[in-house]
């Protein structure tokens, strides 16, 4: 019997596999950035409400001052960790994992790609 031949370059395997690594790559950096851009909004939302809060608490009488109340500080507190350390600290880590893709990138590491990735 006789096997069939196939006619593909040794030589282009591995260039075609480098490629696909490559936008592979700067799929998941660009995936990441835009992460941290919605991060980096939420966060800034966040920031703008509790500026207009505090703006319009001030520009109350002191009678409605006392009326209406003010947050405790352990509210606050607690939404400062929740609605920017916390995502903060998940922008930091994928600065970090961006880091990474671009040091496999530019092939000063070898490129080691997370089981996290979406089987296509």
């Amino acid at each position: 019997m006789m096997e069939p031949s196939v006619s593909i370059p040794l030589s282009s395997a591995p260039r075609r596999k480098t490629a696909e690594v490559h936008s592979l790559l700067e799929a998941l950096i660009s995936k990441r950035e835009q992460e941290i851009s919605e991060i980096e909004q939420l966060v800034e939302r966040y920031e703008r409400r509790l500026r207009l809060e505090e703006q319009a608490y001030r520009s109350m009488s002191t009678l409605r001052r006392m009326l209406s109340g003010k947050k405790p500080d352990h509210h606050l507190a607690l939404e400062y960790i929740h609605y920017v350390k916390k995502p903060m600290e998940k922008a930091r880590e994928l600065r970090l994992e961006i880091a990474g893709y671009q040091e496999m990138l530019n092939g000063s590491v070898p490129a080691v790609l997370p089981d996290l990735l979406p089987n296509h």
